[in-house]
């Protein structure tokens, strides 16, 4: 069942208003006409933010894949669609699962197919997710199409964690050395340098610059914050225009440890993705369009835009991708070995995992690289700090002497 708001006229023709509980908008115009209503609008009832245009961010990963190996299972065992929908909504606890399950269920019973009702809630469910359900409403394997979709979310969110997890300890080793630097250099390294400004003697050099350094800092602190605030919403101003976004992520490609694996990265995205569209049916067009949004480097995107024309005239995938030159060559070969024996979703799926063990041993180096570098930063940082308090009072010494 489902909530809908109305408004209807009585036999005297005066206005009601009110909310029905029916499985869709036609039955409760049926009710109300058993009544002796004439409905003029039945609209559905939804909670603030859940309506279609309303859905400003999507359901969290683990939900998604809960919800859509459910589904998976409760079509595979028979059940029809939108009872599927209904009871995986039940069992749901969270109130926006609900709101979306209610409203892909009121569009089915209403007429629509299942990816004509995805396709309502774009923020909710994406491209990829849309392009497998309507080629699985196609092909009449629709429970195997929702179980493959729940084994490739797992594995991206698994993905997302590694990377995440990987990049996690240098980031939170830079933060605790920035702001310990700067605490030294805010408040412990004026108090203790300033005992020398009464002394009258010449102070060592380095001493000097780290005074003025604190100085600085104290005075003009807050305005560098704010400077750097306005220079990141600066930057991400002339970033969101095509071409310096094109020239950054070139030469982010271009760098030794760190281009090579965003590329692995992109690129094993872009494989699975499109080892799981052509394996369910999708053509391979539509699959490389699908495939695309979800490339995050601007060359690497351009590049299969270009083969994606190529391979419309006539050209093979492989042989498409080759020419480009911004994908790995280990993914050309495989691809073109797919395509010789009629084997591209297996191979597909092949490079995507040769390229996902690629993004973990990158990731591997670069974290190994990032340690050692970090703490030599931050050790040689304290050193500096240490060494300009210490001169002073190793000169008093030797005055004294």
């Amino acid at each position: 069942m489902a909530s809908f708001r109305y408004r209807a006229l009585d036999a005297a023709g005066r206005e009601l208003n009110g909310i029905g509980d029916a499985d869709s908008a036609r039955a409760l115009r049926a009710q109300l006409r058993e009544r002796g209503l004439w409905p003029v609008e039945v609209r559905a009832e939804t909670a603030p933010g859940a309506g279609r245009g309303g859905w400003r961010r999507g359901l969290p990963v683990a939900e998604l894949v809960l919800l859509t190996r459910q589904l998976a299972t409760l079509v595979n065992a028979g059940l029809p669609l939108e009872r599927a929908l209904a009871a995986v909504g039940e069992q749901s606890e969270l109130a926006r699962t609900r709101q979306v399950l209610t409203a892909l269920r009121d569009d089915i019973l209403a007429g629509k197919s299942f990816a004509q009702a995805l396709a309502g809630l774009p923020r909710v469910f994406g491209a990829l997710y849309l392009a497998l359900v309507e080629a699985g409403e196609r092909s009449g394997h629709l429970d195997l199409v929702l179980a493959r979709l729940a084994d490739y979310l797992e594995y991206s969110q698994a993905t997302r964690q590694k990377v995440l997890l990987a990049l996690a300890y240098p980031a939170v080793v830079s933060c605790v050395a920035l702001l310990v630097v700067s605490g030294l250099m805010s408040y412990v390294v004026p108090q203790v340098v300033g005992v020398f400004r009464d002394t009258h003697q010449t102070l060592p050099w380095l001493t000097r610059a780290l005074m003025a350094a604190s100085d600085f800092l104290r005075q003009w602190g807050v305005a560098l914050l704010a400077v750097l605030a306005l220079g990141i919403g600066v930057a991400r101003r002339v970033l969101a225009r095509p071409d310096p976004r094109r020239r950054l992520h070139r030469r982010l490609l271009a760098l030794p440890v760190l281009g090579r694996l965003l590329r692995a990265f992109n690129t094993a995205r872009m494989a699975s993705t499109l080892a799981i569209l052509v394996a369910s049916g999708v053509p391979l067009l539509t699959a490389m369009e699908t495939a695309r949004n979800l490339l995050g480097m601007l060359p690497m995107r351009e590049a299969l835009d270009a083969a994606m024309l190529r391979v419309r005239e006539g050209s093979p995938l492989g042989r498409a991708l080759g020419q480009s030159k911004q994908f790995p060559p280990v993914l050309i070969h495989l691809i073109g070995s797919g395509e010789a024996s009629g084997t591209l979703a297996t191979m597909l799926e092949r490079a995507a995992t040769q390229q996902q063990q690629e993004v973990e041993r990158r990731l591997a180096t670069l974290t190994t690289l990032m340690e050692p570098l970090l703490i030599l930063l931050m050790g040689g940082v304290v050193m500096v700090i240490v060494l300009a308090i210490m001169l002073p009072i190793l000169d008093m010494n030797q005055m004294v002497r």
